[in-house]
């Protein structure tokens, strides 16, 4: 963290689709000139501007310009920073040069990354520098992947209370969820594709659930890539779009933690099947939209999700916890989710070390408590 910024926060790309949801969500919760400073940054002050009057903050919200394609520009802007939250995607076409600069100043980063190519080239690459300059690079810090990472931390500490001990093997079901895609996402997503068929050496990065967590190779996995009956839910579950991602990132935590879980740890993702209904996001498979489009407001107020947890003892005993959210996942509870990550990091979490984190590791119960508080989640032990 750079103790001595200007401001807290710096939303860099808030003149887009989720930078622009974002700053909205600091603006309502936070103002402007109160406790928390923070700023927006984009390449054009008069976009900034035209979204900083369309979400109602007030005129004295600072403006910052920089641009991915301008290095300096970059530099200068993450100086002035403890933390900056981008959502300027697909991050392996418009990260490095920010990633690097936060790590060489000591700058907190917070991205939306679900592009696991891309985490595994920053862990390599900015790891060690990040450590040496107390920066916390975090990566995944909105629908993928905390909800899941976060879930299931919140699952092995339910286990630790009532069973006395962490469980070896957790299952992620997705019992409801409603939202859309946006043009970001979707671009994020062809970003990889095109990134495999250049380099096929890409492949075994996202097929390999150990990918982000380096010198440690874990036990087989569950594929999770077929209809089949799950008992412990009383229901058929069926493949879920973002376990190649979340599962990931579930490793790296519990690699990050020094394996609380342990190092036999068996974690996968699935979604329950209910015949009639849509097992996935809307907007698949519908041409999907275009970068800077999204979801509209109805369709954000009016989404959720809800994911259950269950812990499964080596003598037969279970713990079952669920994690809820009260809006779109995607982005209404995206966008939410990794502004209070950003606070949560830099008041909370003052003497988390640098280095490329998942925000569950880095934060763990400190992030629990604020998503329950300023994020609409609903953390609750079933059984």
């Amino acid at each position: 963290m750079n103790p001595n910024a200007e401001f807290d926060v710096i939303v860099y790309g808030a003149s887009g689709y989720t930078g622009r949801l974002v700053a909205e969500h600091l603006a309502k919760r936070y103002g402007v000139g109160g406790a928390v400073k923070w700023a927006m940054a984009g390449r054009s002050a008069a976009k900034l501007a035209e979204v900083r009057d369309a979400i109602g903050a007030p005129k004295d919200t600072p403006l910052v310009v920089a641009d991915a394609d301008d290095t300096a520009s970059l530099e200068a802007m993450v100086r002035r920073a403890k933390a900056v939250i981008t959502t300027v995607g697909p991050y392996q076409l418009y990260g490095d040069a920010l990633v690097a600069a936060c790590a060489a100043a000591g700058t907190d980063y917070l991205d939306l990354c679900g592009e696991v190519n891309w985490m595994a080239k920053v862990i390599a690459a900015h790891d060690a520098t990040a450590k040496k300059s107390g920066a916390r690079i975090c990566l995944s810090c909105g629908f993928d992947s905390i909800p899941f990472e976060i879930g299931v931390y919140f699952c092995e500490e339910t286990a630790k209370a009532k069973l006395g001990a962490p469980v070896a093997r957790v299952k992620g079901r997705v019992r409801a969820i409603k939202g859309g895609l946006s043009g970001g996402t979707a671009a994020s997503g062809a970003a990889t594709m095109a990134a495999v068929q250049k380099d096929p050496s890409v492949l075994p990065i996202l097929m390999n659930p150990f990918s982000l967590t380096p010198g440690f190779q874990g036990p087989e996995q569950p594929a999770g890539n077929q209809v089949q009956h799950d008992e412990d839910v009383g229901a058929d579950v069926g493949p879920f779009m973002m376990a190649a991602i979340n599962t990931k990132n579930v490793h790296r935590s519990n690699f990050l933690m020094g394996h609380p879980y342990g190092e036999d740890f068996v974690y996968d993702e699935m979604t329950i099947v209910v015949p009639g209904q849509p097992t996935e996001f809307t907007a698949l498979g519908q041409g999907g939209p275009k970068p800077g489009e999204g979801p509209t407001k109805e369709e954000r107020e009016t989404g959720f999700f809800d994911v259950v947890f269950i812990g499964l003892g080596a003598d037969g005993r279970q713990v079952k916890v669920s994690v809820k959210g009260d809006k779109d996942p995607g982005y209404g509870s995206t966008s939410k989710m990794i502004a209070e990550s950003a606070l949560c990091l830099i008041e909370d979490c003052p003497t988390t070390p640098g280095g490329v984190w998942t925000p569950g590791a880095a934060m763990q119960d400190k992030l629990v408590k604020r998503l329950e508080q300023n994020a609409g989640f609903t953390f609750t032990v079933e059984s």
